[in-house]
């Protein structure tokens, strides 16, 4: 029986270790450093993320066979290679390979190189140049900073004041600290999102199923883009055609461009997407599961996640199972995301709502449940169809008492 450790301690991270608790093969499963939600399904361990030296200690003080690494920032800093270098059995890409999220303009220059379709962009390190070039441009245009920031780094500009502004805000005003250094300038692509992600090692890409993601904060796609507002799967309206094209054009060249690289990919290669008139497009490259698409992906997966990734790491192929239902999920984020928000709300009621529920920033203060997060919890409805799955989810929503809380209305009426 194996023992595994999950890093991390938001949504995404819960339906990890919910899916790894399910597995047969697993005596106990581990997460640093967690959150109190997840207690049902694995073992809290108070070691951040990013504590390198502490979380080996504890990976083999604990005789951890598989260590999977949640977000993004341990993978970008390296974790993968320190872990390996101890000998340690770890799921995730090299610092090197993890590039392909850490930098924008690493990632444009890749895809630039490789032919892989995405939209027409410029890369700057320098402000005066970059807004000399935004003046000749059109608007709506989209700017994005280098570096991580947590999923807020990209702006859509509707008009090219407003692109300005943005600019100022990421290269002089340090909004996004040193991650606003560098910029990507590229052209706004209209047409259908969506998250295609696969279990990669080397040249072996398997696909998952397809998710879309809800970016901005309000209904309607209003409002700042977000980390996500909510997902559903899977995406009946896009073609087993569109998934092969976006296999062949988008994620296996991607794959094999790292090999060729010297820095080939291992774990999960997440491929934002979107269908335009002229094709499937590439519009960003994570190198980890996306939050929140996971937290309904992996319920909707009916394979074993441990067998999966060790088959994936001895390079054997995969054959993925998928059930029949949609699976719908809702954000519930503290009033003010993305922007300034308060915590420690106490939230109540949970012990009523008779669906999935994944905590995403939450705390234990005096004994009570509170906020501890932008996004703070993600509830998912099944059903037999898209329809069921979100009225499922909508319904138990309101059994969820909390002063401080908001959610879109609309998570999933794009694939009605």
């Amino acid at each position: 029986m194996a023992k595994v450790l999950v890093i991390g301690g938001g949504g995404r991270e819960h339906a990890i270790c919910y899916k790894f608790n399910q597995s047969p093969l697993v005596d106990k499963v581990f997460v640093a450093p967690g959150n109190p939600g997840m207690s049902d399904v694995a073992t809290l361990v108070n070691i951040s993320g990013n504590d390198f030296d502490k979380l080996i200690k504890f990976a083999k003080k604990e005789k951890i066979d598989l260590t999977f690494v949640g977000p993004e920032i341990p993978l970008c800093l390296g974790i993968v290679d320190k872990f390996e270098k101890e000998g340690l059995r770890v799921f995730g890409p090299s610092e090197k390979a993890a590039r392909l999220e850490g930098s924008k303009v690493f990632s444009k220059m890749m895809m630039e190189k490789y032919n892989i379709p995405t939209a027409k962009h410029k890369s700057f390190d320098n402000y005066e140049d970059a807004l000399l070039y935004l003046d000749k441009q059109k608007a709506p245009i989209v700017i994005k900073a280098d570096g991580l920031a947590a999923g807020k780094g990209v702006i859509i500009a509707n008009t090219l004041e407003e692109a300005k502004k943005s600019l100022m805000m990421i290269m002089v005003e340090n909004q996004f600290e040193n991650a606003g250094n560098k910029v990507v300038i590229e052209e706004f692509l209209e047409g259908e999102e969506f998250s295609l992600l696969a279990f990669v090692n080397h040249d072996l890409v398997i696909p998952m199923q397809l998710a879309q993601d809800h970016k901005r904060a309000y209904d309607n796609d209003e409002g700042f883009n977000t980390g996500g507002m909510g997902a559903y799967t899977p995406m009946s309206h896009i073609s087993d055609e569109i998934l092969n094209e976006t296999m062949e054009k988008i994620m296996k060249p991607m794959a094999n461009a790292m090999i060729e690289e010297g820095c080939p990919f291992v774990g999960i290669l997440y491929g934002g997407c979107m269908l335009t008139e002229n094709g499937v497009k590439t519009i960003e490259f994570n190198v980890r599961f996306g939050d929140p698409e996971t937290e309904v992906i992996l319920p909707a997966l009916e394979n074993d996640l441990y067998q999966v990734i060790i088959d994936v790491l001895d390079k054997k192929e995969v054959s993925l199972k998928w059930s029949d239902k949609s699976y719908c999920g809702v954000v519930l984020a503290s009033n003010g995301y993305p922007n300034l928000y308060q915590k420690g709300y106490e939230i109540e009621g949970l012990e009523n709502v008779q669906t999935l529920v994944f905590h995403m920033g939450t705390a234990i203060k005096n004994n009570k449940l509170v906020t501890s997060g932008g996004r703070v919890l993600f509830v998912v409805g099944v059903g037999d169809d898209l329809k069921q799955a979100q009225e499922n989810a909508y319904k138990e929503i309101p059994k969820i008492k909390c002063d401080n809380l908001f959610y879109r209305k609309d998570i999933g009426n794009k694939g009605l």
